[in-house]
Formats: structure tokens, C-alpha cells, sequence
């Protein structure tokens, strides 16, 4: 019903409005009576053989919801309600900032991705923060970025302050220094400058009463000498995982007439090199710490590729709007037929 009723409709109106309206709605039908209990009955599929132990949190299935989606963390109890087993909200930074100006958002309809240029756009941690005090279940990833006019030399101050705000209301910490849309900030993924950045986090995350784990999301468009360098990073900070993979700058094979949009590209035409990129990492590092795989999964086929390259857990978005809620379920199902 969502493929062939419920997107073309969506579909007719502009990408971030419209992901206004659906979260409104969603919100909305929530508080009528019984309702999100009849959602997670229909879409969130429980089975103990779903459980994954990654990084010391028990989830209770391995496909997540990526960052971005529930950027000021809105609507996680509600998303969570058609079958996640976690979601990342973010990315945050300290203050709140408008991002980038519209339009900033663009479906490519023809190859089932999506350009976006939205530039870190958030309410800031102290208003994510609060709405986090409400959670009762739900596991949270809190992504963390640094403010547009925050200069990469004081990059850690803000990355450190989100930590530190963030840290009792959520469950892992991901360090975004790869997004393509805030001014230099894929610089921060050199190798100098990202280890300073990790080793103040974890020194933070070694103050507090219980440490949590940190991961790194990473671009796709690193280079393989990049990646090596990922790894010993890894090694040199014991950080506890990676997320592969950002948005790409690629447009190699596109034929959406969108296609010479700027802004991070994700969805379909990112699958193969998110895969590419889990895999050399599991291999090289031969499977020395988990890995979050995520892009272009629209398909249990797709997901199921991803497990088999090396990922722990996954995550969903671009394939979440092409492909509705019920993607999450077939993936649960097609994971169960393999055991």
C-alpha cells in the first residue's frame, strides 16, 4: 500500500515539507487510543534470535534508524513503534542552527536516492536534551557534530560539550566529521586532527560514571590509504566502532535530471560502496570492532549484503522513505530465514 498509494502522494509535494507533515501526522495518530500499540504489533517483529550484544547494549533487532531523519529528537518513541531496534537522533550541535538555505532537499526519483545540502540543521543540545529526559525505551544513538561557525582548531570544544550534555540520555555517541555540508568539516577526518578529536572524547568519556560507547561515521569517497588510517585511529583510541557510510559527493552513474544538485547523495546509488567500504574495514582490521553499516539498503537482499560484508548492525534512511516501515519487517524475517 505505501509503494503504490501512499508515496506517490507524498511524493507530489516538496521533500522537506512534506517530512514536516509526516512527522506531524505520525505524532498525531500516536496519541489516539491503542494506536501505537496496533503499529508495533503490525511492524515491529520480536524474536529472541533478532537480539544483537554490539558494544555492550543489548538490541532488540540490528536495523536502526540513521541519523538525520529525527534530527531533534521528536519523534523517536513513535519511529521506534515501526520496528527499530534503535534510533540516532542528531546530527546535534551546541547551538541551535537554521543550516542551510532551501532548497536543500531533493528526491532522485530515477535512481531511488536523495541529494540533501541541509547543513547540520537543529534546535541545539540543550532543547534535544530535554526531549531525550522523556524517553522510556527506546535506544538512543545521540550524533554529534561541531556549529557552521565553529572553526575546525576549536572543532573539539563544541564536539566535547554535546558529549558532555548528551552523555545520561543516550546510549552510544557517533562523531560526525564526515557530512559534506558544513564548510571544511571533512577535514576534521585527516588523520592528526581526528585523533586529537577521539582521544578528548575519550578522555571525557572516561570521567563519566559509566562510560559509553563512541563511534565514528565515516564518508564513502575515503581512500583506501584513508581507511588504513581509519583503523589505526581506531586502535590508537579504542573508540568502539565505526558507521559506514555517510552520504557520498559521488554522482557516478546517476540519471536523475537533479543529479548536479551539491549536497550529500544517499539511497540506492550508494549501496555498492557502502558495502565495499564494510568490507575492506572488517577484513583489514580483521573484524577488530563493530561496524554499523548503512546506505543504500532498500531490500533484504540489500541489508542482508551487509551483514555479510562484516557489519554488526545497520541502519536505514533513504530506503525507510522509498520503501515505508515494512522494509524493516522483511529484513527481520529474510535475517530469521538465514539462521
Amino acid at each position: 500500500m505505501y509503494k503504490y498509494l501512499i508515496r506517490p502522494l507524498l511524493f507530489l509535494f516538496d521533500p522537506e515539507k512534506i517530512h514536516r507533515f509526516t512527522f506531524c501526522w505520525l505524532k498525531f495518530i500516536n496519541k489516539i487510543p491503542l494506536i501505537s500499540n496496533l503499529l508495533r504489533s503490525r511492524y515491529f517483529l520480536r524474536d529472541k534470535r533478532l537480539e544483537r550484544e554490539v558494544f555492550g547494549i543489548k538490541f532488540p533487532n540490528p536495523i536502526g534508524l540513521a541519523a538525520g531523519l529525527d534530527k531533534n529528537a521528536e519523534l523517536y518513541t513513535e519511529l521506534s513503534n515501526l520496528g527499530f531496534g534503535f534510533i540516532e537522533i542528531g546530527t546535534v550541535t551546541p547551538k541551535p542552527q537554521p543550516g542551510n538555505p532551501p532548497k536543500r532537499l531533493f528526491r532522485l526519483v530515477e535512481d531511488k536516492g536523495i541529494i540533501n545540502r541541509m547543513g547540520f540543521n537543529n534546535d541545539g543540545v540543550e532543547a534535544i536534551t530535554a526531549r531525550l529526559k522523556k524517553n522510556k525505551h527506546v535506544i538512543i544513538g545521540g550524533n554529534i557534530g561541531k556549529n557552521k561557525w565553529t572553526e575546525n582548531e576549536k572543532a573539539h570544544e563544541d564536539y566535547l560539550y554535546c558529549f558532555g550534555q548528551l552523555a545520561p540520555y543516550v546510549d552510544y555517541f557517533v562523531v560526525n566529521v564526515s557530512s559534506p555540508n558544513t564548510p571544511n568539516l571533512r577535514s576534521l577526518q585527516e588523520k592528526e586532527p581526528l585523533q586529537k578529536l577521539l582521544t578528548l572524547l575519550q578522555e571525557a568519556n572516561g570521567k563519566l560514571p559509566k562510560s559509553k560507547p563512541i563511534l565514528l561515521k565515516i564518508a564513502p569517497d575515503l581512500t583506501d590509504e584513508q581507511l588504513l588510517d581509519i583503523i589505526d585511529i581506531i586502535k590508537q583510541t579504542q573508540i568502539a566502532g565505526v558507521i559506514a557510510t555517510n552520504t557520498t559527493i559521488s554522482r557516478n552513474g546517476l540519471t536523475s535530471p537533479k543529479q548536479g544538485e551539491i549536497g550529500g547523495l544517499s539511497g540506492k546509488p550508494l549501496a555498492q560502496r557502502a558495502t565495499e567500504v564494510i568490507r575492506f574495514l572488517a577484513e583489514k582490521s580483521n573484524h577488530g570492532f563493530p561496524i554499523i553499516g548503512v546506505g543504500g539498503i532498500h531490500s533484504p537482499q540489500d541489508a542482508l549484503g551487509k551483514f555479510h560484508a562484516g557489519a554488526s548492525l545497520i541502519q536505514i534512511f533513504t530506503g525507510f522513505i522509498y520503501e515505508g516501515p515494512s522494509l524493516i519487517k522483511k529484513i527481520n524475517k529474510a535475517i530469521l530465514n538465514e539462521k
